[in-house]
């Protein structure tokens, strides 16, 4: 049993479940963060990104602003803060993801195009999750 414990450090009761649920909160969490913090970074940085938000039908000001606050929010999510905080943070991503899907699919743009909004809901799920898990 004890090999088996050192063997697999995962295995049924070699690690209790609150540790199951922290590690599995940051992996998620860490994903999650560095996709839309590479989103946020794009929306600033790259032409292309800024052309999808105009194919999209959306004025510029709104991806820099867009961009800003995905930033805040992954702060607030990453740092130590207030549980509420953090529930509007996980609400303000809610939203922005779901809206991405929503205008990609408004104007007909193919899974390739709104399918990074589905995989990013999914990791964002995820992290949400287990950080009620981490909560209780």
């Amino acid at each position: 049993m004890v090999s088996e414990t050192l063997a697999n450090p995962l295995a049924t009761g070699s690690m209790d479940n609150s540790k199951r649920i922290t590690i599995a909160y940051w992996i998620f969490t860490s994903l999650f963060a560095l996709q839309m913090g590479f989103t946020a970074y794009a929306q600033l940085r790259l032409p292309q990104v800024a052309e999808t938000f105009a194919h999209l039908g959306f004025p510029n000001y709104f991806r820099i602003e867009l961009s800003w606050l995905k930033f805040a929010g992954l702060i607030v999510l990453l740092l130590p803060s207030p549980p509420r905080l953090k529930e509007w943070a996980y609400a303000g991503f809610a939203i922005t993801l779901v809206s991405a899907l929503i205008a990609h699919l408004a104007v007909g743009d193919g899974i390739a195009a709104w399918s990074w909004s589905v995989g990013t809901a999914v990791l964002m799920a995820l992290s949400y999750l287990f950080w009620r898990k981490r909560e209780a």
